[in-house]
């Protein structure tokens, strides 16, 4: 064995000393708990001072990416203390057989640097993705948290946001627009129909009236018959009272159209000829 190589081996051992490796490990360990302590912190701040949720959210999700890609930096270098012959040594044959079994890993924490800066969609925000809906819980170096409104914790990797399309309902507001569509019969009585939803809109605890109330109508085709669609079109104050906002709504408007006789389409198909 020639010296040069006596020399690499003897760095290796050094830096494979037991004392600093568990030195590494417990630092990771910090890390992890540094960025557990961010979260629930953001948690308990949301849940104090609702108006500052997702603010808040999203401020810890860059200071975890920090937490993360700075703290192990700063272990690698100060316990570790690799040399920079070995770190070439190294880095070169290891570039391929990481580039080749981790692709998938690097091209989501790539991802996951650009989802970061670009922020297309950020913490708490309403997003569409594929066939799921729900809300972003976290944003990590590999992937981002969703939790769907039927509280369902969905993983999604960083890579695939390069491609797919993705829709975000608040785009970073604690407000949200809610459509909720209604059906009355051609022969209803509209302006009553209008006025009655409008009335229900403006009076929900969960409306957010700094921003406009409005109800679109437009012919639809119900149960093979010709009808009116009404839309109503308004936004919720906060995010998480999406449902209890069109819950509240929609039993409110079907009682007063009950009450006040609006004539709903026809459940049974229109006939299609003589008998």
């Amino acid at each position: 064995m020639g010296s040069s190589e006596l020399d690499g081996l003897l760095q290796v051992t050094k830096l494979l000393d037991f004392g600093k490796l568990v030195s590494f490990l417990i630092g990771i360990g910090i890390l992890w708990a540094v960025a557990h302590t961010l979260n629930r912190v953001a948690a308990g701040i949301g849940q104090r001072f609702p108006a500052k949720r997702i603010l808040t959210l999203q401020i810890v999700t860059i200071l975890s990416f920090i937490v993360y890609l700075g703290g192990g930096f700063l272990l690698l270098y100060g316990v570790l203390s690799p040399p920079k012959e070995l770190l070439i040594a190294i880095g070169g044959s290891a570039a391929v057989a990481v580039g080749l079994s981790l692709k998938d890993l690097v091209s989501s924490l790539v991802a996951g640097l650009i989802l970061l800066f670009d922020r297309p969609f950020q913490v708490g925000d309403r997003v569409t993705f594929g066939n799921t809906y729900g809300e972003i819980k976290s944003i990590g170096l590999r992937a981002v948290r969703l939790v769907t409104l039927d509280d369902s914790l969905v993983t999604i990797p960083n890579s695939r946001f390069f491609t797919d399309v993705v829709g975000s309902g608040n785009a970073g507001a604690l407000d949200m627009m809610i459509c909720i569509d209604f059906y009355v019969a051609l022969d209803a009585d509209l302006e009553v129909a209008r006025e009655i939803i409008f009335e229900t809109l403006v009076t929900s605890r969960y409306v957010y009236l700094k921003k406009p109330v409005a109800i679109v109508a437009t012919e639809k085709m119900v149960a093979e018959r010709l009808s009116v669609e009404l839309k109503a079109k308004a936004y919720v104050l906060d995010v998480k009272y999406e449902k209890a906002f069109q819950t509240d709504i929609v039993m409110r408007v079907e009682e007063a159209f009950r009450e006040r006789r609006v004539h709903r389409p026809p459940h049974d198909p229109a006939p299609t000829g003589k008998s």
